[in-house]
């Protein structure tokens, strides 16, 4: 008996566990809210009101659990799930989850710049692009919001199926992950920035120095970026680190570090015109902040006992799921298609989950990608 104790906290059992534990979790929290955004005659009972903020609670906790395990922003769990499954209005949701992502990177920011990993003048240049393109998005989805109506509600939703999808594939794939890049030469544009600095790396017991290249790329990818991120509310953390490590030669760890200071820096530019056109509801996003404080504490602690593999498939399940409700939603919208029955999605989770426990436990080969 005790074996068994012993052998369920430990892999695979352990991340099997905590996928089962967020669903359920996740499925309450859907019903919670789905209940709760119902509006009765009269305006909203105090009933829906409670029931609806716990359920942004447990879902924020369950998605920041997940989001640290994986080491990804919320954002890009938070807003494909609310747009897929829920009814609340889609910038109600862009705002929410992009706000989240700015407290979040905020938060993170003291550490990172108190241990000399985070390269601040790094951040600010890249935030000059983010930035710039965030609110280029956000303005383009007020826009999209005010002119399309019901049809670009759709079009928004399929879109953002398609972007989910092709993050799951690169997720699956692993992506080209050097954690030490070279950069061979340096144009002189980098070398006139004068970005570069050094850190002392605990793990090689020693100081490293790193030199960055192609500053003008990246400032340049950096603004379409910031522009997907403000338009669906995403956060930018799943691009930031790809691009500074592959276009700009900045070391894995560097580039992480980095992506927290300028997620914070960048989305207080973002959720401008969704704060001035009252897309930011304070009552919505308190308890998804709290919640994913809570979950993030948790998901720290259960990292240090997971599979960093594991837990990307747990990932790219999530997304996958997401990533149909969004397409079938969207084609709803568009008036393609008729509601879907629930069993469908009912369905298609149980096979994805089927799919998912299968390459956690080694027995879906043609799954394993990682790090």
């Amino acid at each position: 008996m005790a074996n068994t104790k012993k052998s369920l906290k430990k892999s695979p059992w352990i991340e099997l566990t905590v996928m089962f534990a967020v669903l359920i979790m996740s499925y309450i929290a859907m019903i919670l809210i789905s209940r709760g955004s119902a509006t009765p005659s009269g305006g909203m009972a105090l009933t829906n009101i409670t029931g609806l903020l716990f359920g942004f609670f447990l879902l924020g906790f369950a998605i920041a659990t997940i989001s640290v395990l994986a080491g990804i922003g919320g954002g890009v769990i938070f807003t494909p799930i609310m747009l897929a499954f829920t009814p609340i209005d889609s910038l109600i949701i862009r705002a929410t989850g992009l706000t989240v992502a700015m407290f979040s990177g905020l938060i993170a920011t003291g550490p990172f710049m108190k241990s000399g990993v985070g390269n601040l003048k790094l951040a600010i240049f890249c935030c000059c692009g983010y930035g710039i393109g965030g609110f280029i998005g956000a303005q383009g989805a007020l826009l999209v919001a005010s002119r399309m109506g019901a049809s670009g509600e759709g079009i928004i939703r399929i879109m953002l199926g398609g972007i989910i999808l092709a993050i799951a594939i690169y997720f699956l794939k692993g992506g080209v992950k050097r954690e030490w890049p070279e950069a061979k030469k340096v144009d002189h544009f980098s070398q006139w920035l004068g970005l570069t600095q050094s850190y002392y790396e605990p793990s090689l017991g020693k100081v490293v120095s790193y030199r960055l290249t192609r500053a003008a790329v990246g400032v340049l990818t950096m603004v379409g970026v910031g522009v997907i991120s403000g338009f669906f509310g995403l956060g930018g953390g799943w691009a930031i680190v790809p691009v500074m490590s592959l276009v700009m030669l900045v070391p894995l760890k560097v580039a992480a570090a980095t992506s927290g200071v300028l997620i914070g820096m960048g989305t207080s530019i973002t959720i401008w015109p969704y704060l001035l056109s009252g897309a930011i509801i304070p009552l919505f996003v308190a308890p998804w902040l709290v919640g994913h404080v809570m979950g993030g504490i948790i998901g720290a602690h259960l990292l240090i006992r997971v599979r960093a593999r594991s837990v990307r498939y747990i990932l790219v399940g999530v997304m996958l799921f997401s990533s149909f409700g969004l397409a079938v939603k969207g084609l709803n919208k568009l008036g393609c298609i008729s509601d879907v029955p629930r069993a469908t999605y009912i369905i298609v989770l149980l096979i994805i989950m089927a799919l998912v426990s299968l390459a956690i436990i080694g027995k879906f080969p043609k799954l394993r990608g990682g790090r």
